[in-house]
């Protein structure tokens, strides 16, 4: 009978990823998203972790400043969470092609992949991060929602083995320049 409600529940999981929105579905949507533009600046964020259940297991603001030569970018993000940690993250990006982007970082396994569409953009990599004293992988697929020319929202689901593990949601806004 476990046996049964295990599968049962793959199937479902299966089910659900198999129904997960494609990036083509919002093309055309406004105003358009260009990281060039959007991530150029001062920028901060608030945002949520969430642990497989949906409990939040952390909180945190971080503050943003990206800067563009041609198609060659830097982000550098500055997290600081509610139990005192704070860590650096410095992306490293490159737009090559006309909606497509790559994007490295120290805690990035390879190369983060991305894609825009409409007001939209899509990434996919592998985070490092650590759990217990030790690196542990992660996968992402994370999803960022330009509101406005100011505003963003950011919701990235965590899996581990094909399971999702967790999920961030972030809203990300420009300072006033």
């Amino acid at each position: 009978m476990k046996f049964l409600k295990m599968l049962a529940a793959v199937s479902a999981l299966s089910f659900l990823v198999g129904c997960s929105a494609n990036i083509e579905d919002y093309q055309k949507e406004q105003p358009q998203l260009k990281l060039e533009q959007f991530f150029n600046g001062e920028l901060v964020a608030h945002g949520m972790v969430q642990d497989y259940s949906g409990k939040v297991i952390q909180r945190f603001r971080a503050d943003l400043k990206g800067t563009w030569d041609g198609n060659e970018g830097v982000l550098d993000e500055q997290f600081y969470y509610a139990d005192g940690s704070e860590q650096e993250r410095i992306w490293y990006i490159t737009k090559t092609g006309e909606n497509s982007y790559e994007g490295r970082a120290s805690d990035v396994e390879g190369v983060a992949k991305g894609t825009t569409a409409g007001n939209v953009l899509n990434w996919s990599y592998t985070l490092i991060i650590e759990r217990d004293g030790e690196p542990f992988a992660v996968k992402l697929d994370d999803w960022l929602y330009l509101v406005d020319e100011d505003n963003m929202i950011n919701r990235t689901q965590m899996y581990k083995f094909g399971l999702p593990v967790g999920e961030i949601t972030l809203y990300i806004g420009k300072k006033d320049q």
